[in-house]
C-alpha cells in the first residue's frame, strides 16, 4: 500500500480541487509493524513511535486514537488513514460527529477496485457524522472509480500509478444525469 500513497514520486497524480496536484502525503507506518519476530523487535526500539512534526503525514486510525492527544498539538496536522474495516467510532465525538481537532484530512484506503467498504464509510462520514473536511480516496483508484467515489463524498483523488491522471480528471464529465441520491458533489469537481 505504502508505495501507491508515497510522496517520492514527482508526477501529478493527486486530484485535488478539481486539479491535479503532486501527491503531498506520505503514510507513517512503524517499522514494527512491517518486520516480523525478532526483527520487529528492534525494529520497533529504533523506530520513532511518531513522524516528525512536518507537513504531509498521514498516520493510520490505531496510531491516531492512540496518540491523539499528542498528535492534535502538532504545528502541522496529520491525515488519518482508514482502512476498509476500520471502526468510525474512534473518530466520532460524544456528539456524533467527527472529532476534527489536529486532523489535516481523511484517507480512505482502497485496498482492490472491487472492495465497497470504502464508499460505505465516505459516506457515513459526510452525512452522518459531519465530516466537511478533506476525503481523499488512495491505494486501487483508477479513472472507473472516481466519478463514483466523488458521488459518495471524496473530494481527492490519488490516482493509482499507470492510469492517466488527465483522463480521470476526466472522468468527472463522464456522467450528468443520475438517477440514486447521492451526497453534493463539491463545486470544484462538477466543474472539471
Amino acid at each position: 500500500m505504502s508505495d501507491l500513497i508515497s510522496a517520492d514520486d514527482n508526477v501529478a497524480r493527486l486530484i485535488r480541487h478539481g486539479q491535479l496536484q503532486v501527491n503531498d502525503g506520505r503514510v507513517f507506518a512503524p517499522a514494527a509493524e512491517e518486520a516480523t519476530g525478532e526483527d520487529a523487535q528492534v525494529a520497533a526500539d529504533a523506530a520513532p513511535a511518531l513522524p516528525v512534526d512536518e507537513p504531509g503525514w498521514i498516520v493510520p486510525l490505531a496510531l491516531w486514537t492512540t496518540h491523539r492527544d499528542t498528535l492534535r498539538q502538532r504545528q502541522h496536522p496529520v491525515a488519518v488513514l482508514l482502512s476498509p474495516d476500520s471502526k468510525l467510532q474512534d473518530l466520532i465525538g460524544e456528539d456524533g460527529r467527527v472529532d476534527d481537532a489536529g486532523l489535516a484530512f481523511i484517507a480512505i484506503d482502497f485496498p482492490i477496485y472491487t472492495d465497497g467498504r470504502g464508499y460505505s464509510l465516505a459516506q457515513l462520514l459526510r452525512t452522518r457524522h459531519g465530516w466537511q473536511g478533506e476525503l481523499r480516496a488512495i491505494g486501487d483508484v483508477m479513472i472507473d472509480t472516481i466519478h463514483y467515489q466523488a458521488r459518495v463524498g471524496f473530494d481527492s483523488f490519488l490516482v493509482k500509478p499507470g492510469h492517466d491522471p488527465e483522463k480521470a480528471l476526466a472522468a468527472f464529465r463522464t456522467f450528468t444525469v443520475h438517477y440514486q441520491k447521492t451526497y453534493p458533489k463539491p463545486p470544484e469537481l462538477l466543474a472539471a
